[in-house]
């Protein structure tokens, strides 16, 4: 261009300047969430934090035999932190830099430079298929097209001029410039969308908050029950004086642990992020990116779902949809086929290929197309085929009756969402133009004889899978919404092709500034069209404060702020590095069709998760409920640390690992912690009168405590398993196979003496085995009515 010359840009001087000035356009984009980030979700956590100091605890008393817990907080921490870890390198080695190198004008000549060395003030010189890297102001261009797709979600390229502004991460479609920096780095558009949607926060799980409640609840209660029971054992040890004396304080306090470290749900806190880590595993293997565990249960509880029309519901790229014939006249389709297969073709006429083959005859004259013209020709002898917008080539329909239909036909076209074109026929001019040599003609050298002879629709190319995937979560409850930076019209359409209805498309200049009334508008329409990122993140908000759990996938940088602000982001791999980086999921492949099973994955995470909390919940339940119990009773704790953990693997622990990862397509309903608390606090008050009867019969029968913790172990192990078989209905072979394995392990500790003399079981006198069998079995009838209660309770609630 010859603009160029005229330009000599920045002096070496100049450049190396504002460079160590830090006006450079040097920025580390984040490509996917931080080390810190997954490290602090997954090791500083309340749970790690009550069990972790336990466990110290128990190491400075030396009753390291007491301190096995400990690595459920350890195995959580690894677990959740590796699995992330491995989502974040993949997404590292996913991100590749979309604009390598960057034109510019240095000392008079034309150089290219990496990317993150343009500095501002730089002159950019610009052409199709360039990526801008930074901001600019357009100095001199011709014929300039910019697709800002990515950052507007506009699919038609706009038209750029001298003055306009290009934005970096816009792509060059048409024409050239020169254009002269004025934002880099952070500061730049791109990056300070980014920037904002990068702000660190957890997804919202209900069964992570729902866990986290629980603890909350105990970390409150757990200083004072311990120092309760810390009391009861000093005193039963013959007083505080007579236990630091004579050393007995250290299994006071190591009873006290145990009746503290018994009320944390230990293994539904392991149990959780198993599950989550083995479904993003299995995930993986669609080709879908777990970023956060949780994501896998999240998308499990969404009621609407917002889509980004380009990437999601579309490719992005333009398909030929129709022609409409408006007149006979020979050769339009040969004609057709000419403007297909020219090699500056744009990607509309390009479409056409398909369609129209490439005529033998060869052209005596042509126009090249130009985004200022909005039109191409073609000459074939004496006639002159014009393709273009119909308002560009008959600007003026006058009182002509065919180019009266023809504009109320291309307009009932575009208002029905298809990109529509006109092909005109006309007497060629006397002295043709060469066809090497592109003219840049008035509007008046469309033939004034010229006369419509079809018009063609363009509409964009949609996903195959994007109808199956609508109508399945249209039958599984899931409101859909899809909002873009595009025509409305153009989206409402693109929405009816899918199945969806929608008659028309709501514009986004015409969004209310009352958050209220918004949400009012976003329940009662499906499509919106021209919305900006910021009023895509205002709907989201609208939405969830409507009470939805909503989701919102993308894959601009316009997306970005939305998808960080909805209960769970879902980002094609196709789209921009910063959005990938806050979304929870990723689409490897691009395939929308992969949600439903990210919906079943959840689903069975939800359901299953949900069972074997009542295992757990019941023991928190009993544990909180028989340390008060037995410190306010002054009563000597029934149970060692290690006999806890013991009785925990073998009715909660190794049985909920099975039954967590049984197949499960139950849908989701609410209310989760309630429906686990309605069966697990009942259950626990029964286990808890039952092992303080037991231990205050046989403590008034002179049964030494070494027996009477032996008969506790074996009344709770026994009454846990029956509890397991409760939840375990209706009975599969699985089910069923498990319980019947625990059993024999039960018996097995008893049995193999190293087991025997590390757990410090001994053999049970006649009047303990009563006592055990009688209260076991009085507690299994007990629970039993319990889970029938609770069944019909859930099941009216529901």
């Amino acid at each position: 261009m010859d603009a160029e010359a005229a330009m000599p840009g920045l002096t070496s001087a100049q450049v190396a300047e504002r460079a160590a000035a830090g006006r450079s356009n040097a920025y580390r984009e984040s490509t996917s969430r931080s080390a810190w980030s997954i490290i602090r979700a997954n090791v500083f956590t309340l749970f790690n934090a009550i069990v972790g100091g336990c466990f110290v605890l128990l190491l400075v008393i030396g009753r390291w035999q007491d301190a096995l817990f400990g690595f459920s907080a350890l195995a959580n921490a690894v677990i959740g932190s590796v699995q992330e870890f491995r989502a974040k390198r993949a997404l590292d080695r996913l991100a590749l830099l979309n604009a390598p190198a960057a034109r510019v004008l240095r000392d008079g000549a034309q150089s290219s430079v990496a990317v993150d060395a343009v500095v501002l003030d730089d002159a950019l010189v610009l052409r199709a298929g360039d990526q801008v890297p930074a901001d600019a102001v357009i100095m001199t261009s011709r014929d300039l097209a910019v697709d800002e797709s990515l950052l507007t979600g506009e699919a038609e390229p706009a038209d750029k001029a001298q003055g306009d502004r290009v934005l970096s991460g816009s792509v060059i479609v048409d024409g050239e410039a020169v254009a002269i920096v004025d934002r880099v780095g952070a500061d730049s558009f791109v990056n300070s969308l980014a920037a904002e949607a990068r702000r660190f926060s957890l997804v919202a799980s209900e069964l992570r908050s729902s866990i986290n409640r629980v603890l909350g609840w105990i970390a409150w209660i757990i200083v004072p029950v311990a120092a309760l029971v810390l009391n009861a054992q000093m005193i039963a040890q013959g007083g505080w004086r007579q236990a630091l004396m004579s050393g007995a304080w250290q299994d006071a306090a190591t009873a006290a642990i145990a009746s503290v470290i018994a009320m944390v749900p230990l293994g539904l806190v392991l149990m959780t992020s198993v599950a989550f880590a083995l479904g993003a595993i299995r995930l993986a293997r669609e080709q879908v990116l777990v970023q956060e565990l949780a994501a896998v249960e999240v998308l499990a509880r969404v009621d609407l779902i917002c889509l980004d029309k380009t990437g999601t519901l579309t490719h992005g790229d333009v398909v030929f949809d129709a022609a409409h014939p408006l007149a006979e006249r020979p050769g339009w389709e040969q004609a057709l086929g000419w403007f297909a297969a020219q090699p500056d073709a744009n990607a509309t006429a390009r479409s056409l290929a398909a369609s129209f083959a490439e005529p033998q005859e060869t052209a005596t004259a042509a126009v090249s197309f130009s985004s200022a013209r909005k039109w191409s020709a073609v000459t074939f002898g004496d006639d002159m085929w014009v393709l273009g917008a119909p308002e560009f080539v008959f600007p003026s329909p006058g009182a002509d009756a065919a180019l009266a239909r023809m504009a109320s036909d291309a307009t009932r076209l575009t208002e029905a969402g298809r990109r529509t074109l006109v092909l005109a026929r006309g007497t060629a001019p006397t002295a043709p133009t060469a066809p090497t040599a592109p003219t840049a003609p008035a509007e008046d050298t469309v033939p004034p004889d010229a006369q419509p002879v079809a018009l063609l629709t363009f509409r964009e190319r949609i996903r195959p899978d994007a109808a199956q995937t609508l109508t399945y979560f249209a039958a599984q409850g899931v409101g859909v919404r899809i909002i873009s930076g595009d025509n409305p019209q153009t989206v409402a359409a693109i929405a009816r092709d899918v199945g969806l209805d929608a008659p028309h498309g709501f514009d986004a200049r015409d969004l209310p500034d009352d958050d209220a009334e918004l949400g009012r508008v976003m329940e009662e329409n499906v499509v919106f069209g021209r919305v900006t990122p910021d009023q895509k993140r205002r709907m989201v908000v609208a939405l969830k404060a409507a009470g939805h759990t909503v989701a919102m996938t993308g894959d601009g940088v316009n997306d970005a702020l939305a998808i960080k602000e909805a209960d769970i982001g879902v980002a094609m791999n196709s789209g921009s590095a910063a959005t990938k980086a806050v979304a929870r999921l990723v689409l490897l492949d691009g395939r929308f069709s992969h949600l439903p099973a990210v919906v079943a994955e959840g689903r069975q995470v939800i359901a299953n998760i949900e069972r074997v909390s009542m295992l757990f919940f019941t023991k928190t339940a009993y544990a909180t409920f028989l340390a008060v119990t037995f410190g306010v009773l002054l009563l000597p704790y029934p149970f060692l640390p290690r006999q806890l953990s013991i009785t925990d693997g073998l009715t909660i622990g190794i049985p909920a690992f099975v039954l967590a990862l049984l197949p499960n397509a139950r849908r989701y309903v609410p209310g989760f912690l309630r429906r686990s608390l309605t069966f697990a606090v009942p259950a626990g008050v029964v286990v808890t009168i039952g092992v303080s009867a037991y231990a205050w019969t046989t403590a008034g029968l002179g049964i030494p405590q070494v027996e009477i913790r032996t008969g506790a172990t074996l009344l709770l192990a026994v009454v846990g398993l029956w509890i397991l078989a409760a939840l375990s209905r209706p009975v599969t072979v699985i089910t069923a196979l498990v319980v019947v394995a625990m059993v024999a392990g039960l018996a097995l500790l008893f049995w193999v003496p190293i087991a025997r003399d590390f757990l410090e079981f001994v053999p049970l006198t006649a009047p303990t085995a009563i006592a055990v069998a009688v209260t076991a079995t009085v507690c299994s009838a007990l629970i039993t009515v319990v889970r029938v209660v609770h069944l019909r309770v859930t099941a009216d609630a529901r």
